[in-house]
Order: C-alpha cells, then structure tokens, then sequence
C-alpha cells in the first residue's frame, strides 16, 4: 500500500516559492523524523530538511533561511516551503519518514516516488 505520497512540485522561475506536500498514511511511531531529500540528474540524493516530532529541525545549509519544513499531524502531511528558488534547486524531491531521529543520516525506512521541482533561470 501506498504510504507517502508527495505533490506541490512543478516548473517556476529562479526566485520563485512553491511548496510540497507529502500526505502520508504511516503510524506516529513510523514518523518520529520525517524529512525531505532531493536528487539533482547525475547526483546522489541528499538531505534538504528533517522535523522530529517533536520538533527537532535539520537544514542543508544550501537551503537554510529559504525553504522551512513543516507537518500537520492532524491531516498527516508534511510540508515543505520552498522561497527564493535557484536554478540549482531543480531535482526529484523525495518525502521520507522513519521512526529514530537519526535515520535522516543513516537511513530512513520509508519512501515516497517523489514530485520533480524544475527552477528556470
């Protein structure tokens, strides 16, 4: 069954905001750390933004003070505000969740198929 499923992504212009949605089916003990990973054409996927339940927060400093993650745990949806878009933000954007706080570094359990973010200059 399917548990996370991204929307929001689309083409904008560099300076641009769009924001993602990942609507997700998963318990609360699944979704302890819930980030966001993107993958640029020829890169490795990467880490843009983590949220603990609690409310812990993790930023790739190529990000910070543009894009803010969120969640709304009664409509089981995470979020991500995307401001000031570059051209270098263009990548498939991946939702994840995962029940210990450091799986954002070591390995997050579960896995949407993603929403593709495409910023022109």
């Amino acid at each position: 069954q399917v548990q996370l499923v991204e929307s929001g992504g689309g083409s904008v212009q560099s300076g641009g905001s769009l924001r993602l949605s990942c609507a997700y089916s998963l318990s609360i003990l699944s979704t302890n750390v819930m980030g966001w990973y993107r993958q640029a054409p020829g890169k490795e996927r990467g880490l843009v933004a983590a949220l603990s339940i609690d409310g812990r927060t993790y930023y790739a400093d190529s990000v910070k003070g543009r894009f803010t993650i969120s969640r709304d745990n009664a409509k089981k949806t995470l979020y991500l505000q995307m401001s000031s878009l570059k051209p270098e933000d263009t990548a498939m954007y991946y939702c994840a969740a995962s029940p210990l706080w450091s799986d954002y570094e070591t390995g997050m359990d579960y896995w949407g198929k993603g929403t593709l973010v495409t910023v022109s200059s």
